[in-house]
C-alpha cells in the first residue's frame, strides 16, 4: 500500500515537473532587415527621386512641422506647471490654515485650563 501511494505522488511531481518546463525553441529563421533599415532604403529611394525645389518643399513643412510640435509641447508643459503651482498654494494654505486652527485650539484649551477652577 505504501509502496502504491509514494508511487502515485512521484508520478504526479513527474506530470507537474514536466507540464511546467517550457517548450523548446522553434529553429531560428533568417532574420528580415529591421524595419528602420529598410525605412532609410526607402528614403535614399525617395530622395534620387526628388527634385531639389520638392526637397526645399519638404524640408520647410518638417520645420513647420517641428516648431508646431515645440510649440504645442511647450504650451502643455506651461499649462502642468501651472496647474501644480496651483496644486501646492493650495496644500500651502490648507496645511497653514490646519496649523493656525491647531494653536488657536491649544491656546484655548490652555486658556481654558487656567481659567477652570481649581479643586
Amino acid at each position: 500500500m505504501n509502496k502504491l501511494i509514494v508511487a502515485l505522488i512521484a508520478g504526479t511531481f513527474a506530470a507537474v515537473a514536466s507540464a511546467q518546463t517550457p517548450a523548446p525553441a522553434p529553429a531560428a529563421a533568417p532574420a528580415a532587415p529591421a524595419k528602420s533599415e529598410m525605412k532609410k532604403d526607402e528614403m535614399k529611394k525617395d530622395d534620387s527621386k526628388m527634385t531639389a525645389d520638392q526637397k526645399k518643399a519638404a524640408d520647410k513643412e518638417a520645420a513647420a512641422a517641428k516648431k508646431k510640435a515645440d510649440k504645442e509641447a511647450k504650451a502643455a508643459k506651461k499649462k502642468a506647471d501651472k496647474e501644480a503651482a496651483a496644486k501646492k498654494k493650495d496644500a500651502d494654505k490648507m496645511a497653514s490654515d490646519k496649523a493656525s486652527s491647531d494653536k488657536m485650539a491649544a491656546d484655548k484649551a490652555a486658556k481654558d485650563k487656567a481659567a477652570a477652577p481649581k479643586q
